[in-house]
């Protein structure tokens, strides 16, 4: 049922892409899956840890992003910005697919505890961590998701300014490593703010309801 599901969001992202008819997102489009954009992980340890996550969290933060700006915009600023809501929202994540053919999360192996050595000179077992699934891969440079998410989008598409800034401070004031916190007090844009808003519902409320957890 999963992948049934994740075939089904990975069909409506791609769709909704396209009806953006934004020069070059056919393109873009079809590299999803070669990047691995759909089989990917959204995280390590937190939300959508596991394979297919990314897809999951992307379509949340599309769907949602659009019920804020159509609750918050009047319905003209809606329609002007409407195609920019849906690539920022759909692809502000993208960088966790990593970069340079290496992906950007590798699963996190440890030592299995129920393991008993009955043969001193036996190997130890590994299995995949339960409560971080997925690490940083160590072959990558620690380069910020957001910063590759727009080196990955601008090779087949030209990003609004607007559109840009809300994919580097997509975290909000959540987010150090990129600067948020000095950056962005002053400065928030419609689109920076229901992104922001749009990727912290999905991950904190929606994602935690799916896997059964209080919120």
């Amino acid at each position: 049922m999963k992948e049934e599901s994740i075939l089904i969001k990975s069909s409506e992202l791609k769709y909704a892409l396209l009806d953006t008819k934004r020069e070059g997102i056919s393109k873009l489009s079809g590299k999803l899956q070669e990047i691995g954009f759909f089989d990917a992980p959204a995280s390590g340890g937190n939300h959508e840890n596991r394979k297919g996550g990314l897809c999951i969290h992307s379509f949340n933060v599309y769907r949602n992003a659009h019920r804020i700006a159509q609750a918050l915009l009047s319905p003209n600023d809606y329609e002007n910005m409407k195609d920019s809501i849906t690539i920022v929202s759909i692809l502000h994540d993208v960088g966790k697919c990593g970069d340079y053919g290496k992906p950007l999360y590798v699963p996190k192996m440890i030592k299995n505890k129920k393991y008993k050595k009955s043969d001193p000179d036996a190997e130890p077992e590994y299995i995949q961590s339960d409560a971080m699934p997925y690490q940083h891969n160590p072959e990558l440079t620690n380069i910020p998701h957001s910063f590759r998410s727009v080196k990955i989008i601008e090779k087949y598409i030209n990003l609004t300014e607007d559109e840009e800034y809300a994919i580097l401070y997509h975290d909000g004031l959540y987010e150090r490593t990129t600067g948020g916190f000095s950056v962005i007090p002053g400065h928030e844009t419609p689109l920076l703010m229901i992104t922001h808003w749009a990727d912290l519902w999905a991950s904190k409320i929606d994602e935690k309801k799916e896997k059964g957890e209080e919120v």
